[in-house]
């Protein structure tokens, strides 16, 4: 059974449709996620450039590679730990930053 199970209906005029299609382009959406998320007191972001995911996924790798060094360092008791987690918090905590700016919908106002 589907989750929605409730059909609306409404028109448009030509000014109208053309501002929602032009919105739901820009956002990456189908027409219904875009609704939905108005729907919820979000107002849909536009999409992130196309190079937005490869920095991420960039960032994600070093993000990665800096957990295994810290593994290491902490079993061999070689650097500062606790500096090097300092910095893994700020790095993730950039990470969610970046996403939230770009990719997540901002509440209505």
């Amino acid at each position: 059974m589907r989750k929605r199970n409730v059909h609306i209906q409404f028109w448009l005029d030509e000014k109208e449709a053309e501002n929602f299609n032009r919105n739901v382009k820009r956002s990456g959406l189908s027409r219904e996620a875009y609704l939905r998320q108005l729907i919820n007191g979000l107002v849909p972001r536009d999409a992130p450039p196309p190079d937005y995911y490869g920095m991420m996924r960039e960032l994600y790798h070093i993000g990665n590679n800096m957990n295994q060094i810290a593994q290491k360092a902490h079993a061999l008791n070689f650097i500062d730990a606790q500096r090097y987690d300092e910095g893994m918090h700020e790095f993730k905590a950039a990470v969610r930053k970046i996403t939230e700016a770009v990719v997540l919908p901002q509440k209505m106002e």
